[in-house]
Protein backbone atom coordinates (compact mmCIF):
# COMPACT_ATOMS: atom_id res chain seq x y z
CA UNK A 1 0.00 0.00 0.00
CA UNK A 2 2.93 2.38 0.52
CA UNK A 3 3.53 2.55 -3.26
CA UNK A 4 -0.05 3.73 -3.71
CA UNK A 5 0.33 6.24 -0.88
CA UNK A 6 3.54 7.51 -2.51
CA UNK A 7 1.69 7.92 -5.82
CA UNK A 8 -1.12 9.81 -4.09
CA UNK A 9 1.41 12.05 -2.33
CA UNK A 10 3.04 12.81 -5.69
CA UNK A 11 -0.31 13.68 -7.28
CA UNK A 12 -1.12 16.07 -4.43
CA UNK A 13 2.31 17.72 -4.63
CA UNK A 14 2.10 17.99 -8.42
CA UNK A 15 -1.26 19.79 -8.21
CA UNK A 16 0.08 22.04 -5.45
CA UNK A 17 3.22 22.99 -7.38
CA UNK A 18 1.47 23.29 -10.76
CA UNK A 19 -2.19 24.05 -10.09
CA UNK A 20 -4.57 23.55 -12.99
CA UNK A 21 -7.12 26.15 -14.08
CA UNK A 22 -5.45 28.96 -12.15
CA UNK A 23 -6.58 32.49 -12.93
CA UNK A 24 -9.71 34.54 -13.36
CA UNK A 25 -12.62 34.67 -15.80
CA UNK A 26 -14.20 38.02 -16.67
CA UNK A 27 -17.26 38.79 -14.52
CA UNK A 28 -19.80 38.98 -15.92
CA UNK A 29 -20.50 36.72 -17.75
CA UNK A 30 -18.70 34.36 -15.34
CA UNK A 31 -19.98 34.02 -11.79
CA UNK A 32 -17.52 34.70 -8.94
CA UNK A 33 -17.78 33.10 -5.50
CA UNK A 34 -15.36 33.23 -2.57
CA UNK A 35 -14.62 30.68 0.12
CA UNK A 36 -12.63 31.01 3.33
CA UNK A 37 -11.53 28.56 6.01
CA UNK A 38 -11.02 30.59 9.19
CA UNK A 39 -9.36 27.66 11.00
CA UNK A 40 -6.25 27.73 8.88
CA UNK A 41 -6.58 30.80 6.66
CA UNK A 42 -7.19 29.01 3.35
CA UNK A 43 -8.90 31.22 0.76
CA UNK A 44 -10.28 30.38 -2.66
CA UNK A 45 -12.11 32.37 -5.30
CA UNK A 46 -13.91 30.30 -7.93
CA UNK A 47 -14.99 31.69 -11.31
CA UNK A 48 -17.70 29.71 -13.09
CA UNK A 49 -18.80 29.94 -16.71
CA UNK A 50 -22.05 27.97 -16.98
CA UNK A 51 -23.79 27.76 -20.35
CA UNK A 52 -26.72 25.59 -21.38
CA UNK A 53 -26.46 23.38 -18.28
CA UNK A 54 -22.72 22.76 -18.71
CA UNK A 55 -19.80 24.05 -16.65
CA UNK A 56 -17.92 25.32 -19.70
CA UNK A 57 -15.01 26.78 -17.77
CA UNK A 58 -13.72 27.14 -14.23
CA UNK A 59 -10.80 29.18 -12.91
CA UNK A 60 -9.56 29.74 -9.39
CA UNK A 61 -7.34 32.01 -7.38
CA UNK A 62 -6.42 31.90 -3.73
CA UNK A 63 -3.86 30.66 -1.29
CA UNK A 64 -3.56 28.13 1.47
CA UNK A 65 -2.11 24.80 2.46
CA UNK A 66 -1.12 22.09 0.01
CA UNK A 67 -4.31 20.12 0.71
CA UNK A 68 -6.70 22.99 -0.06
CA UNK A 69 -4.80 24.12 -3.14
CA UNK A 70 -4.32 20.59 -4.50
CA UNK A 71 -7.95 19.76 -3.88
CA UNK A 72 -9.11 22.86 -5.77
CA UNK A 73 -6.83 22.02 -8.70
CA UNK A 74 -7.99 18.39 -8.78
CA UNK A 75 -11.61 19.53 -8.51
CA UNK A 76 -11.34 21.93 -11.43
CA UNK A 77 -10.02 19.19 -13.68
CA UNK A 78 -12.75 16.80 -12.60
CA UNK A 79 -15.68 19.16 -13.30
CA UNK A 80 -14.59 21.41 -16.17
CA UNK A 81 -16.65 20.88 -19.30
CA UNK A 82 -19.13 18.58 -17.56
CA UNK A 83 -22.94 18.84 -17.42
CA UNK A 84 -24.12 20.37 -14.14
CA UNK A 85 -25.84 17.12 -13.15
CA UNK A 86 -22.51 15.31 -13.41
CA UNK A 87 -20.73 18.13 -11.56
CA UNK A 88 -23.21 17.80 -8.67
CA UNK A 89 -22.72 14.02 -8.62
CA UNK A 90 -18.94 14.47 -8.49
CA UNK A 91 -19.29 16.93 -5.61
CA UNK A 92 -21.52 14.46 -3.76
CA UNK A 93 -19.10 11.57 -4.34
CA UNK A 94 -16.10 13.59 -3.17
CA UNK A 95 -17.92 14.85 -0.08
CA UNK A 96 -18.87 11.24 0.71
CA UNK A 97 -15.18 10.31 0.49
CA UNK A 98 -14.39 13.10 2.96
CA UNK A 99 -17.07 12.03 5.45
CA UNK A 100 -15.55 10.52 8.54
CA UNK A 101 -17.43 7.81 10.37
CA UNK A 102 -16.03 6.66 13.68
CA UNK A 103 -16.12 3.05 12.47
CA UNK A 104 -14.22 3.92 9.29
CA UNK A 105 -11.18 4.98 11.27
CA UNK A 106 -10.67 1.37 12.31
CA UNK A 107 -8.99 -0.78 9.65
CA UNK A 108 -10.95 -3.80 10.87
CA UNK A 109 -14.35 -2.32 10.00
CA UNK A 110 -15.61 -1.91 6.45
CA UNK A 111 -17.75 1.09 5.59
CA UNK A 112 -21.26 0.42 4.33
CA UNK A 113 -21.13 3.47 2.09
CA UNK A 114 -17.70 2.79 0.57
CA UNK A 115 -16.84 5.18 -2.27
CA UNK A 116 -15.81 3.63 -5.58
CA UNK A 117 -12.36 5.20 -5.92
CA UNK A 118 -12.20 4.29 -9.61
CA UNK A 119 -15.00 6.80 -10.25
CA UNK A 120 -12.90 9.53 -8.70
CA UNK A 121 -9.73 9.07 -10.74
CA UNK A 122 -6.98 11.36 -9.44
CA UNK A 123 -9.35 12.72 -6.78
CA UNK A 124 -8.78 9.46 -4.92
CA UNK A 125 -5.35 10.85 -4.01
CA UNK A 126 -7.10 12.90 -1.34
CA UNK A 127 -8.62 9.89 0.45
CA UNK A 128 -5.84 9.93 3.05
CA UNK A 129 -7.08 13.30 4.33
CA UNK A 130 -9.82 11.56 6.34
CA UNK A 131 -7.11 10.19 8.64
CA UNK A 132 -6.59 13.79 9.75
CA UNK A 133 -10.08 15.17 10.50
CA UNK A 134 -8.81 18.72 11.06
CA UNK A 135 -7.62 18.77 7.40
CA UNK A 136 -10.97 17.73 5.91
CA UNK A 137 -12.13 21.36 5.90
CA UNK A 138 -9.05 22.19 3.83
CA UNK A 139 -9.89 19.51 1.27
CA UNK A 140 -13.57 20.46 0.91
CA UNK A 141 -13.20 24.27 0.85
CA UNK A 142 -13.13 24.59 -2.95
CA UNK A 143 -15.89 21.98 -3.29
CA UNK A 144 -18.19 23.85 -0.91
CA UNK A 145 -17.41 27.09 -2.74
CA UNK A 146 -18.19 25.46 -6.09
CA UNK A 147 -21.52 24.15 -4.76
CA UNK A 148 -22.36 27.61 -3.36
CA UNK A 149 -21.60 29.19 -6.74
CA UNK A 150 -23.78 26.70 -8.59
CA UNK A 151 -26.63 27.34 -6.13
CA UNK A 152 -26.27 31.10 -6.65
CA UNK A 153 -26.38 30.66 -10.42
CA UNK A 154 -29.45 28.41 -10.18
CA UNK A 155 -31.38 30.89 -8.04
CA UNK A 156 -30.14 34.44 -8.63
CA UNK A 157 -31.43 37.14 -6.29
Amino acid sequence: MSNLEDLYREIILDHYRSPRNRGELPTPPAHKVEGFNPLCGDEVTVYLDVQDGVLKDIKMTGHGCSISQSSSSLMSGAVKGKPLEQVQATIDTFKQLMTVHESSLSKDVERDDEVDLRKLGELAALQGVVKFPVRIKCAVLAWNTLRQGLEEIASPL
